[in-house]
């Protein structure tokens, strides 16, 4: 098995960093598709929200139709149609709003600016469901098991799955949940969990435009490999003890 767990993840960067996003996202994924075909092997590989432009109302399933509007977004779709081009055994696992105790993300940003700064103001008509990297972890340790034990009998169930916690919040219900968690724990606070101002993504442009709705319909991968996906607080609380502890 191949399991790539490399991407280019600065959406905002991305932006003006054109060839190298499309170099990680979309031709090294091309090259590990090619590999995968070549020894006969299963490629896992992450995929994200941002591979739709976030206008339904809903949320999306495998089958609803790709717009990606950021670069982030097109060079991530690319790195998924180079794999259906070469068309290996694959499982792409499309995800949405990650974190986890490496590396920079929204916990961690939240932590410190409610720990430094009296208010805070967060948008408010975004929504998703934050999963944290440890669930995506879990679940594929589950799936991978599932194929090896399949061997080459050619009944796993390869294909495009998507992969959130359940649930949904808006980053304002987001980062409310962080403080308010991270002061129930000790957490000395500038910030009042209560009070943190929500507005809307327009009075906070950035380079990259992000999906308004990044719901990820997950009744295709529960229902496949017989998965039970725990309500987004459980993984935000489970990361906050790690930084906490």
């Amino acid at each position: 098995m191949i399991v790539n767990a490399a991407a280019y993840t600065s959406m905002d960067r991305a932006e003006a960093d054109i060839e190298n996003a499309y170099a990680v996202n979309a031709t090294a994924v091309g090259i590990l598709a090619e590999e995968a075909l070549a020894l006969g092997s299963l490629l896992v590989h992450y995929s994200t929200d941002c591979v739709f432009d976030g206008c339904q109302t809903t949320p999306y399933a495998e089958t609803d139709a790709v717009n990606p509007v950021s670069v982030y977004g097109k060079s991530k779709l690319a790195g998924e149609q180079a794999i259906a081009e070469v068309a290996p055994t694959a499982l792409i696992l499309r995800t949405s709003w990650v974190a986890g105790i490496h590396g920079n993300n929204f916990v961690k940003t939240m932590l410190r600016l409610g720990a430094m700064q009296p208010a805070l103001r967060v948008v408010g008509d975004r929504f998703g469901a934050p999963t944290g990297a440890a669930l995506v972890a879990d679940v594929t340790a589950q799936i991978v098991a599932r194929a090896w034990l399949l061997g080459d009998s050619g009944a796993f169930a390869a294909g495009i799955y998507h992969l959130a916690a359940a649930g949904e919040t808006s980053w304002h219900g987001y980062a409310s949940e962080v403080l308010r968690y991270a002061a129930a724990q000790g957490a000395v606070l500038k910030t009042d969990p209560d009070r943190i101002e929500e507005i809307a993504a327009s009075d906070y442009p950035l380079p990259a435009p992000r999906p308004a709705n990044a719901r990820l319909d997950t009744a295709k991968i529960r229902r496949t490999f017989g998965i039970h996906l725990p309500d987004w607080r459980m993984g935000v609380h489970h990361l906050l003890d790690q930084f906490l502890a």
